[in-house]
């Protein structure tokens, strides 16, 4: 009776049921270099075991040039106030968003102040949700992975083809 019924769009929910748009996450667009740039920091392993340093970088989204990158002893507001307002300066123009996670350093006061000032968007991610630029997740890691420090110079052996 079931199979006959659903064949003639007759079988439905019969209970009223509340139905929500879909929520759009908002999304951040560039069309051209320097409208749009993505900044966060990752931890680096130091030359002993216990001692992290920390990288800044800004990646433009449009072309994935690396705007501006700085090694630290540590998270800082100041020190990342700094950093911003050295990339805007050697850039010449400010972008028109820069989008970061929810770090420390991205939602002090002093960062927020230096972007009101130069009227540039700041655009965050959700709270729990890891939806960075994948651009730049996938630089952390690559630097992470690849980096040795402070471990001698190799230099590449033309007979085994290998560094």
């Amino acid at each position: 009776m079931y199979r006959i019924a659903r064949a003639a769009g007759r079988t439905r929910e019969r209970r009223a049921q509340a139905t929500h748009p879909p929520r759009l996450r908002p999304e951040l667009t560039a069309t051209g270099p320097d409208e749009v740039w993505s900044w966060d920091i990752t931890a680096l392993k130091g030359p002993a075991k216990g001692i992290w340093y920390k990288l800044y970088v800004i990646l433009d989204s449009y072309s994935r040039y690396v705007t501006g990158w700085l090694v630290a002893a540590g998270e800082d507001a100041v020190v990342a106030k700094d950093f911003l307002a050295d990339a805007i300066a050697r850039n010449g123009t400010a972008p028109r968003a820069i989008h970061a996670d929810r770090g420390g350093a991205m939602v002090s006061k002093q960062v927020a102040e230096l972007l009101a000032d130069l009227n540039v968007h700041r655009s965050r991610s959700r709270p729990r949700t890891s939806n960075d630029n994948p651009y730049s997740e996938a630089q952390f890691k690559t630097a992470q992975v690849q980096l040795r420090f402070p471990g001698p110079v190799r230099v590449a052996d033309p007979r085994a083809g290998v560094l």
